[in-house]
Parts: structure tokens; sequence; C-alpha cells
């Protein structure tokens, strides 16, 4: 019995010590950010229910902001990990998906009782299942077209387009509880479908990985910019940002079946047959009347 609380084994060896292997700093610093971002998160529901709306608003698009940058430190600093990205994916569940359900509850939806909750329970699965199905096709082939579409609304813009009716109040365009609260449930419903649809969307990822150099100061005073418009006219720009991404949906769909069937087009039997036999035809220009190469004379 003494045995088992000795710190000698059975054979009276002394056992050696437990080492673990440090985890580098690089690999701890993203995921501080994604802890931080869902800090932020679940700080923006306490701002709802204490009806400070306005900085609830802020506190998700600030946790989006640390969602899209934590995953570029981890790939710039070579900190990546599956634990990493295990974190990320339930933080964005926390913040696009159960934080402006309830803060859309709390604003508006609850007049409408347990059908208005019903509703930001679908808003809050769908996001878990886009989430879910973002994750299961990381790794599946796409072809060159597809890199600039994501499937679906991304849940950080479903949790900023959901959040239509905060701001349209905030901007006293609507007065009606009952009447905002019934269109607030369908709207809702809506964006949790476009979530979980196969309707692409715009992804800019591939064409925002570099900026070219002549264009960082422009994208710097941009940004700048749109930050100074976001504190200035906070609701108003949310918006315009909302209905210009809902407008450019169909445009984002038009665009992705152009580039489909030009890639179809491309890779049909009869587009290789004609590639092949033009690139083993002699080029014209290359040989003279006798059949020479004029690129001798």
């Amino acid at each position: 019995m003494s045995g088992l609380f000795s710190p000698f084994d059975p054979d009276g060896n002394e056992p050696k010590p437990r080492r673990f292997r440090p985890v580098p700093i690089r690999v701890l610093i993203p995921n501080l950010i994604t802890l931080l971002a869902i800090c932020i998160g679940l700080t923006a529901i306490r701002m709802g229910i204490e009806g400070r709306m306005e900085v609830a608003v802020y506190a998700v698009i600030v946790a989006a902001v640390l969602d899209g940058l934590d995953g570029r430190l981890a790939r710039m600093l070579k900190g990546t990990s599956r634990f990493g990205a295990e974190l990320d994916s339930l933080c964005d569940f926390v913040n696009f998906g159960v934080v402006p359900a309830i803060l859309l509850y709390l604003y508006t939806t609850h007049e409408l009782g347990s059908v208005g909750w019903a509703g930001s329970i679908v808003f809050a699965v769908a996001a878990a299942l886009r989430l879910a199905r973002f994750n299961v096709s990381l790794d599946a082939p796409k072809p060159d077209y597809a890199q600039d579409f994501f499937t679906g609304v991304p849940a950080p813009v479903g949790a900023l387009l959901v959040m239509l009716p905060i701001y349209l109040g905030h901007l006293g365009s609507v007065n009606l509880p009952a009447v905002t609260a019934t269109v607030s449930l369908v709207y809702a419903v809506v964006i949790a479908l476009l979530m979980v649809s196969r309707f692409p969307t715009w992804s800019f990822k591939k064409s925002a990985a570099r900026v070219p150099r002549d264009m960082v100061a422009p994208v710097f005073f941009v940004a700048v910019l749109l930050a100074a418009i976001l504190v200035s006219y906070t609701w108003e720009f949310l918006t315009v940002g909302a209905l210009l991404y809902l407008a450019l949906l169909p445009v984002a769909f038009v665009n992705y079946q152009r580039r489909a069937r030009a890639y179809d087009l491309a890779m049909s039997p009869a587009s290789a047959k004609k590639a092949d036999a033009e690139a083993q035809a002699p080029a014209a220009e290359d040989t003279g009347p006798a059949g020479e190469d004029v690129r001798l004379h």
C-alpha cells in the first residue's frame, strides 16, 4: 500500500522526472488573441443585457477583426496547430452565432416570446453548421476560380448582417415593435439559410493575400478613413455596408457561374484535344517557302 505513495518504483529505483516539451511563444500568441476575442464576444452579451447596444455591436466588430488576425498571424509566425484551429472554430461559434442571436433577441425579437427565441436558436445552429462544413471542406481540392468564393455567407459576415435591424432601429427608421420583431425574425431566418446554403459569396482571400508596394499607402489611408467613418457614423456605416453586401450577392453568383462555365469548357475533352493539336502543329511563321527555318537567316 505504501508503494502507491512512494516516490520510488516497485524495484526501489527513483523514477525519472516527467518532462514536458515547452510550447513556443509563436504558437501561444494566436491562441491568446482567440481567447481575447471570446472574452470580447461574451462581454457584448453583458452590454446588450445592460442596454448598451452600441458598445455590444462594437464588441462584435472587434471580435470579427481579431478573428481575421489570429489565423493570419499564426501562419505568419508558423504557429499553426490543431488545437488553435479547434479553438478558433469554437470562438467563431460563440462570437458570430450565439452573441448576435442573443443581441437581436434582446433588442427586438423578444416581443414575440418563444417564437422570437426560436429564431435566435435557428441562427445560432446555422452558424454552427456553417462552421462545421467549412472545417470539413478545408482540405477538399478546389478549382482555381473557386478560391475567390465562399460556400454560403461566412459566419462573421452573417453576424454583422443579422444585426441590421439593430442598426436601423438606432437610425430611427422603424418604430413599431411588433412589426419590427416579426420582420427581424424573418430576416434572421433568411440570413441563417444563406449561411448554410451552397450560394457562392465573395471571399477576397486570394486577392487580398498580397498588396502591391505602390498601393500600401492608399490601403492604409482607406483603412483609416473607414475606421473614422465607422466611429463617427456607426449606424449609417453598418447599414450601408450590410445593404451593399446583400446587393452584391447576385453579382457574386453570376460571376461564379461565368467562371465555372469557362472552367468546364476549358476542361472538356474537345478543348483538350484542340489544345493538344495546336501544341503539336508546327508554327507557320517558323518555316519559309522551301520549308527552311527562317530563324536561321
